[in-house]
């Protein structure tokens, strides 16, 4: 027999939060922030560009869903575009702003031609998902059209002929790196993981080629080129040996012992001289005198020896407890949060002492953990097995493709807003206001913000946003947490002046947070990006 519904029974259906739009809503906000700050042609371009991306990644998420979508993507995220294309776009943008108050027209016009790249990327990735969907979805192509339409007015009114065959080219470097990636790396990326980085990647290649065929041109610290032979290198051995090991066997010592020789004739044949010719100097040479400048950049180096070896204590340590109890032991959160606090302890004193220093040896640490990752992959003797056993106990559900991505990305969050710094167009190397936070952007918004949210969400959260599993007392504790260390960070770096911009760093701050909250994607790589675009302008 039925009975009649009670007053106090709960609703049948409920409204569900969908945390895509809640994701897509932050972006959105973050650009109209840059749109207002900024007012000029290229705003107008970027708040086109995430409307008609915003109906892009609706077709997109479809086709992961139905399993349409050409490639292998990562498991259990959305595609990410909204937030993934806007990155580069707002990123030049407001170095724009910085260098034309600067007066620095060199660098104003590369920070339009990053605009530019940003958006052609964007264009062909929804011109990608618009060509495989069926039906074509009509509604979709006429707002890409128009945004479309309005982006290349754009460019043509404001790029030069060579500033748009530089873009070409770096889109051109795209298409064919992104086939050989993708198909050589499946189940790594969503689309647009695979566009920032894919793009970033592009743009490297592009940059480092125009300037090695102009050499008469090339200026600026020898510091900034090591990043770009670095991940050229780390590309062409990686790409080189994928496709090698696709007909041999990789696990031999004949082909352990051909990956170390061809290694080194890489090392030393041809990125050793490539980057001699770039900084005018031998590179060994030039980096002895470097590191032995003064007493501060050898303890700043004795220090980070030590955070190195406990980290590695840290790892040891978590695979002994697996060995002795469950083989299904994974690390907790609490415990993968370790290594997030070990490279705060890293970074900080390298930001407030020798930021040049900072710089070269997180170079230097992507390009081991790269090599130390192709090992791992490739199983090289002797050491490729050992690194298996030991990073897997590390892995989590993002690392859901052949490689294991999670503490390259650490490094990158932390690293991409020091490497970014716009030092030209700052006087004496200091920007004013909030800009003088921004070297701090991957420490307040990884380091600082994605710890504290993880471990207090998980430890003591009890109402979750919804739609999600990160919790509001999570997101809270993580603001209030950064807000402090902006406090600390004022006390220990005589040379941030906020100027009365404390309002402004909130909100920031809140912005990201939520955007942490709300997204699928690898937070430790899209979450500095943004905190860094708004502290910059």
């Amino acid at each position: 027999m039925n009975r009649p519904p009670s007053l106090s029974s709960p609703p049948i259906a409920t409204m569900q939060t969908n945390p895509v739009l809640v994701e897509s809503a932050v972006v959105f906000s973050v650009v109209m922030c840059v749109h207002m700050a900024v007012w000029n042609q290229h705003s107008w371009c970027c708040v086109a560009l995430v409307i008609q991306a915003f109906y892009v990644q609706h077709k997109w998420d479809r086709l992961l869903r139905n399993g349409n979508a050409v490639f292998q993507w990562r498991l259990s995220a959305n595609s990410g575009i909204v937030p993934a294309v806007m990155v580069m776009p707002l990123l030049g943008v407001a170095l724009r702003e910085k260098c034309a108050a600067s007066g620095n027209v060199y660098f104003e016009r590369f920070s339009m031609v990053v605009t530019v790249t940003g958006m052609m990327l964007a264009l062909f990735l929804s011109l990608l998902a618009l060509g495989i969907t069926r039906p074509v979805p009509t509604n979709t192509c006429v707002i890409a059209g128009v945004a479309s339409s309005a982006i290349l007015y754009t460019v043509k009114q404001t790029l030069t002929v060579s500033e748009v065959i530089e873009v070409l080219e770096v889109l051109l470097i795209f298409v064919y790196l992104s086939l050989i990636v993708l198909y050589l790396l499946p189940r790594c990326f969503t689309p647009g993981e695979a566009l920032l980085i894919v793009g970033g990647i592009s743009f490297i290649v592009n940059q480092l080629i125009k300037r090695s065929l102009n050499m008469a041109e090339v200026k600026g610290e020898p510091v900034h080129y090591f990043l770009p032979v670095v991940v050229v290198g780390s590309l062409l051995l990686g790409v080189f040996f994928a496709l090698l090991f696709c007909f041999m066997e990789s696990e031999t010592w004949v082909s352990s012992l051909f990956f170390h020789m061809m290694t080194a004739v890489l090392g030393l044949g041809i990125l050793m001289p490539w980057l001699s010719l770039l900084i005018r100097r031998h590179p060994i040479m030039w980096l002895l005198d470097f590191v032995t400048l003064n007493d501060k950049r050898l303890c700043l180096l004795g220090y980070w020896v030590l955070l190195a070896t406990l980290a590695t204590l840290v790892v040891l340590h978590q695979n002994y407890q697996r060995q002795s109890g469950s083989k299904k032991h994974q690390a907790s959160t609490v415990v993968r949060k370790y290594f997030h606090l070990i490279v705060v302890a890293t970074f900080v004193p390298g930001l407030v002492y020798d930021r040049q220093l900072l710089h070269v040896a997180s170079v230097g640490c992507l390009g081991a953990f790269l090599l130390l990752e192709y090992v791992r992959y490739f199983r090289i003797r002797p050491l490729g097995q050992l690194l298996r056993q030991l990073l897997t106990l590390f892995l989590d559900e993002r690392d859901s493709g052949p490689l294991i991505l999670t503490h390259i990305y650490l490094l990158l969050g932390m690293s991409l807003p020091i490497w970014l710094f716009p030092g030209p167009c700052a006087p004496k190397g200091i920007l004013p206001g909030a800009g003088g936070l921004v070297p701090y952007a991957g420490v307040l918004a990884v380091g600082v913000g994605d710890t504290v949210a993880s471990v207090f969400g998980s430890s003591m959260g009890e109402i979750r946003w919804p739609g999600t599993k990160k919790t509001v007392e999570g997101t809270a504790t993580s603001v209030f947490a950064q807000i402090i260390a902006v406090a600390i960070f004022l006390i220990f770096d005589p040379t941030i002046n906020l100027n009365s911009t404390y309002s402004w760093i909130v909100g920031s701050i809140t912005m990201v947070a939520m955007l942490e909250a709300y997204t699928s994607q690898i937070d430790n790589l899209l979450l500095p990006l943004y905190l860094f675009i708004l502290l910059l302008l």
